[in-house]
């Protein structure tokens, strides 16, 4: 690996850089994950930015809590009996009955993947 350097006074700088954030799509859940580790868990953020898997990391564990929401809520819909049925008989009640469910699912995501 070759370092350049810069000349600021009598001192030489290096120029260091770190890697860009190369197109990751880090979503909800890897921006409340970022945050979390940048306020509680700085070794592990420092760790990861400066060795540029950072954005890769976060990216990854975005895809992973919508991997897991998207096979927990319907187990859960199904449980509960929010049927297509309830849907044409009751609009109302199935959307909130629907919305519930999104929100202890995404609770169970923040509470086993982001908070950790």
């Amino acid at each position: 690996m070759e370092i350049t350097y810069h000349r600021e006074g009598d001192y030489l700088i290096p120029d260091l850089t770190l890697p860009e954030n190369s197109g990751y799509n880090i979503g909800k859940f890897g921006m409340l994950r970022q945050e979390y580790i940048m306020d509680h868990r700085r070794g592990l953020y420092i760790n990861l930015l400066l060795s540029g898997e950072l954005w890769e990391y976060l990216s990854e564990l975005n895809e992973e809590c919508h991997e897991v929401l998207d096979r927990i809520i319907p187990g859960m819909m199904e449980k509960e009996g929010v049927t297509e049925e309830l849907k044409a008989a009751d609009q109302m009640k199935w959307v909130q009955m629907r919305n519930n469910i999104q929100h202890r699912a995404e609770e169970f995501i923040l509470h086993d993947y982001i908070f950790v």
